[in-house]
């Protein structure tokens, strides 16, 4: 193992550990494979600006991980996910959730893909379409989350749909989201708010809990 690996794995167990997060061997393991696959697959199809693998810890592993605690699903819907961020993460922490992938982006829904075949995610379901006017998901979803997809209005009337009845949204946001909720339609209520600490990353994020009522 090169030390570029060892780096890696140390950054994950600490900030892991910081998280106050527990991973078996085989979710370490794809963790680890997530990073390697995005850093592989980054060189040729720009799916995150951020190019050191070492970052990509911290800024998409760990920030996606931040908010495990408050992902109970079982059904969970990451909307604008990109590679797959924070759902794959999230499938990968906890099993019993049926993550939906939505993204209109045809090379990152390709390394969802991948991604999903290669750790062998038996619980993760990626689906290559813009959400607004969106027809092909069946059901609807316990919790909807996005992690940097639209503003917070918009986030919520593109996805309503898809929300089950006293079903969450949950929106990872940066400091400067209060401005954000301003704009908030009148059927929608913030529930719960939690400050995100990520290891390694400077500042604080936010996981905005919100319902319709």
């Amino acid at each position: 193992m090169n030390s570029d690996n060892k780096g890696i794995e140390k950054r994950l167990d600490q900030g892991v550990a910081q998280l106050g997060l527990a991973l078996d061997d085989q979710q370490r393991d794809k963790l680890l494979g997530l990073v390697n696959l995005l850093h592989k697959w980054n060189r040729a199809y720009n799916l995150t600006a951020v190019r050191d693998p070492l970052t990509m810890v911290s800024r998409h592993l760990l920030d996606s991980a931040a908010v495990a605690p408050f992902v109970t699903g079982p059904s969970v819907l990451d909307v604008g996910s990109g590679p797959g961020l924070p759902g794959l993460v999230l499938a990968i922490l906890n099993p019993l959730l049926n993550v939906t992938l939505i993204d209109s982006n045809g090379k990152k829904v390709r390394f969802q893909r991948q991604a999903v075949m290669e750790l062998g995610l038996t619980n993760v379901t990626p689906v290559q379409a813009r959400v607004e006017g969106q027809k092909t998901l069946d059901g609807q979803f316990d919790q909807v989350i996005s992690r940097a997809f639209a503003s917070l209005p918009d986030f919520i009337s593109l996805s309503q749909a898809w929300l089950a009845k006293d079903g969450q949204w949950l929106a990872m946001k940066g400091p400067a989201v209060d401005d954000e909720l301003e704009g908030l339609a009148a059927d929608v209520r913030v529930v719960d708010r939690h400050r995100l600490i990520v290891p390694f990353e400077e500042g604080h994020r936010w996981l905005v809990v919100l319902e319709q009522h």
